[in-house]
């Protein structure tokens, strides 16, 4: 635990921090890159480098998701302040998102955040997920079949 509460943190970084992405487009719209950013939205709820408890979740290297969680007892200690876990591709997404939410709110760690989690690992699953190509368009009448024909002659 700090010696300074994460709401002065919040409102000495606010305006500027490191991970802080501002866009004059889209009404001046600021977003944060934070890794343990569910939402990467700028706001003090969502921000991992100042809350004890934050979660994240990140696309796994050979595909799949790996949620990271901070751990709340050891602040002064980085190397040692993040928890990982992995689901790969392969897995089954239900099985995924059940993990996520037993590693999460289960836990009582961060339970407000459990549905933008189990959303954001969806969204990489998804992406993850190849391109089916489409098939050719079926003839369909009488009509269309003889021009096909009569083209095909």
């Amino acid at each position: 635990m700090s010696n300074v509460s994460s709401d002065l943190i919040w409102e000495i970084v606010r305006p500027n921090n490191a991970y802080l992405v501002k866009r004059k487009s889209g009404g001046g719209a600021q977003f944060s890159r934070d890794p343990l950013n569910v939402l990467n939205k700028h706001s003090r709820k969502y921000g991992g480098f100042l809350n004890e408890k934050a979660v994240g979740v990140l696309p796994a290297k050979d595909g799949g998701v790996t949620l990271t969680t901070k751990k709340s007892n050891t602040t002064n200690q980085p190397a040692k302040s993040v928890n990982q876990v992995t689901w790969g591709q392969q897995q089954p997404g239900r099985k995924t998102y059940k993990g996520i939410v037993e590693h999460t709110a289960k836990r009582n760690y961060r339970s407000d955040l459990r549905a933008e989690t189990v959303a954001r690992a969806s969204a990489i699953r998804k992406s993850q997920r190849s391109k089916k190509e489409t098939p050719e368009k079926k003839l369909r009448g009488v009509k269309a079949k003889k021009a096909a024909e009569s083209e095909a002659k």
